[in-house]
């Protein structure tokens, strides 16, 4: 209902660490997922992953972030129908880019920046397909996880690897999905 306060909205909890510096070199591990679950980017044939039009911008604009920010290399990830499961690495490396301060300063962006800009360039190049904007592509949030040590990385790895094998038994899957989702 149009101005009724809705304390959901309004006081969602948030996931990220409190005090954390979400700038700082390390390795990330992220989900994001679209609008209402739905199946945007392709489909799951015998364990793989066929992406669309729509499936292969997210591929490119993922792919964009290592290009646009020196001290970012979007690792290991995969596009499924309905979200993006993707490691990135922050680095040290800030040698500059389209935006370079004058001063030869460069400020990392956080985490949640780098995938605000991720989302906003993705939707936008969607969204021009269907000569429409302001569509929503993507849920308003993320899903992150600060990566620990090397054998959680390799696990995550494995994971994103073997997610389009798992499509079936995903809970992001709406063939999963219970009446609470609904």
């Amino acid at each position: 209902m149009k101005g009724k306060y809705n304390p959901e909205i309004h006081h969602r909890r948030s996931i990220r660490l409190k005090g954390y510096d979400y700038t700082q070199p390390w390795a990330y591990f992220v989900t994001v997922c679209t609008y209402q679950w739905k199946c945007l980017f392709g489909e799951v044939v015998d364990g793989k992953i066929r992406l669309n039009e729509y499936g292969q911008i997210v591929k490119e604009c993922w792919e964009w972030l290592s290009h646009q920010y020196s001290y970012v290399k979007a690792e290991e990830y995969v596009v499924m129908p309905n979200h993006l499961h993707g490691i990135i690495l922050i680095t040290d490396d800030c040698r500059g880019g389209s935006r370079t301060a004058p001063t030869g300063i460069i400020k990392r962006k956080p985490l949640g920046r780098l995938i605000g800009a991720f989302k906003t360039v993705s939707s936008k190049h969607i969204n021009k397909i269907h000569y429409i904007s302001g569509s929503s592509i993507w849920q308003r949030n993320y899903y992150e996880h600060i990566i620990r040590n090397e054998n959680e990385l390799n696990l995550i790895r494995e994971y994103i690897i073997n997610n389009p094998a798992q499509w079936a038994d995903d809970e992001n899957n709406p063939n999963n999905f219970t009446q609470s989702y609904l």
